[in-house]
């Protein structure tokens, strides 16, 4: 039996093909409406899936004993980057520290070596503009009155606190001469015989890396310090939830997503606990024992594929099944008509 009693196309003889309007008709139809299923298709898979899960975040050491940061993994620390600029208080009245380790003591550099450490420097122009509320003339002179903090550290994945606030030395000598008119320093006071105005502006505090499709509430905020002497306590807490972040096409990321309550505690209330804090901005942070999983998914491009040649064949088969069930039931109507 020859093998041509076995094809399944059978190709029919250009002599008796019949061409019509209404089959041109029917075939520019099909066309269009396989061309929309066709882009269509493409447009749901360059679509991204996105699915959310939540799993226990994973335990790391604590550095409570260690007493050095060489003794803890790298791997259980992160970056904390920093940029706040205080447009009234000069850099030799600013202090910072980390987990009670201040500048001012010495033991910050201890624990904080570079290049993971802070800056204290002159506010740039954009610097001062941003932080400066009003009541500038010439933003060249103004700017030398006041201190921008900038720079990144490695913090262990721990809860902890970071404070940049005024230092206890020019706070004490701040308040002797207010109170008693007694002046402990031996330079010109800087303050004018006022308290000092700790109003400043948070152009960003980072921990970690950053997770792309959220914002950052630690960034571009002002804490202005408007009870009329300009001392008072930003006290910021933050929840960081650990994050992972994967794309399609790229390796997982691990960041951080960051929740925000922030008050202002004015001096008074300071007073009444007897609070040691300095004014300025204390930042407590904790980790959540929750973690998230943020994972970017697209079908696969074999069904995608597949899809295509469905939709394209599926689409010229079915109106060719229709209009010839069309045609056949004209010819029998004919028929009986005749």
């Amino acid at each position: 039996m020859p093998l041509r009693t076995y094809d399944a196309f059978a190709k029919p003889i250009d002599g008796i093909r019949e061409r019509s309007v209404s089959g041109g008709f029917i075939t520019l139809l099909a066309s269009i409406t396989a061309a929309l299923l066709f882009l269509s298709q493409i447009i749901l898979y360059i679509q991204v899936d996105t699915r959310h899960s939540m799993h226990l975040a994973e335990s790391v050491p604590s550095a409570l004993f260690n007493k050095s940061p060489q003794n803890i993994l790298s791997g259980h620390q992160i970056p904390l980057r920093v940029h706040v600029t205080f447009p009234h208080l000069p850099c030799k009245a600013l202090d910072y520290s980390q987990d009670g380790n201040s500048e001012s003591t010495g033991k910050f550099e201890h624990y904080h070596s570079a290049p993971y450490t802070f800056t204290k420097r002159v506010p740039t122009v954009i610097d001062y503009k941003k932080a400066a509320v009003s009541g500038f003339k010439d933003v060249n002179t103004a700017r030398k009155q006041g201190c921008t903090l900038v720079g990144t550290i490695k913090v262990p994945r721990v809860g902890g606190t970071m404070s940049i606030s005024v230092s206890p030395e020019a706070w004490r000598r701040a308040t002797s001469i207010l109170s008693f008119g007694v002046d402990l320093g031996k330079d010109q006071d800087m303050f004018h015989g006022k308290l000092p105005n700790v109003t400043h502006y948070v152009h960003d505090i980072t921990f970690g890396d950053p997770f792309p499709p959220g914002s950052n509430p630690l960034k571009g905020v002002h804490h202005v310090m408007d009870n009329g002497s300009g001392v008072a306590l930003a006290n910021v807490a933050v929840k960081l939830v650990p994050t992972t972040y994967k794309r399609t096409i790229y390796s997982a990321k691990e960041t951080y997503q960051a929740s925000v309550s922030r008050h202002i505690v004015q001096p008074e209330t300071l007073a009444a606990q007897r609070s040691t804090l300095l004014p300025g901005l204390m930042l407590t942070y904790d980790f959540t024992p929750l973690a998230v999983r943020h994972v970017e998914s697209r079908e696969n491009w074999l069904v995608f594929l597949s899809s295509l040649v469905g939709i394209v064949g599926g689409v010229f088969v079915t109106v060719g099944l229709v209009s010839g069930c069309l045609v056949n039931s004209a010819q029998a109507v004919a028929k009986k008509m005749d």
